[in-house]
């Protein structure tokens, strides 16, 4: 319940602060909303090889954004994760292709994101769901193209 209510905090915050564009935040947007992450960029091999491995929590308003250098077939897995992740696959355009939810700990499994995966996003498990993340969702951040961006930091 109380992880709920954190997501539904994020959900409802609105402008002020939040409306620029900054590498250490994601913005959503769908038909459910707007949310907002504050986030640790993972835009390197070596960043994409530790994610977010051997955490034993992170705060329900946090998360990580693993950026690659192109769109890409891409597959995640959760060796060495201890927390649940939800992962949320984008496009070039950062609209969301694709949701896992709770991804299961320390799970050998490889997760499939899809082709043509430009970023994606972790959140703790089950929040993409409870705040309404879904495949059409945009995504904007300054890490992503913005001149073919669904939502570019220029939008308000």
């Amino acid at each position: 319940m109380r992880c709920f209510a954190v997501a539904m905090a994020c959900v409802a915050l609105a402008g002020g602060a939040w409306a620029e564009c900054s590498p250490d935040r994601v913005e959503l947007r769908g038909e459910w909303g707007t949310a907002r992450f504050t986030v640790e960029v993972a835009d390197d091999p070596d960043e994409r090889a530790l994610g977010l491995m051997h955490r034993e929590s992170m705060p329900s308003s946090a998360g990580m954004i693993f950026i690659y250098e192109a769109p890409q077939r891409v597959h995640f897995w959760m060796e060495n994760t201890l927390i649940p992740l939800d992962m949320i696959f984008m496009d070039e355009t950062g609209t969301v292709q694709r949701v896992h939810e709770n991804a299961i700990p320390l799970d050998r499994t490889p997760i499939p994101g899809g082709d043509d995966i430009l970023a994606v996003l972790e959140i703790n498990g089950g929040l993409a769901a409870q705040i309404g993340i879904s495949e059409g969702s945009e995504l904007r951040h300054p890490g992503l193209p913005q001149e073919v961006a669904a939502w570019s930091c220029a939008e308000e």
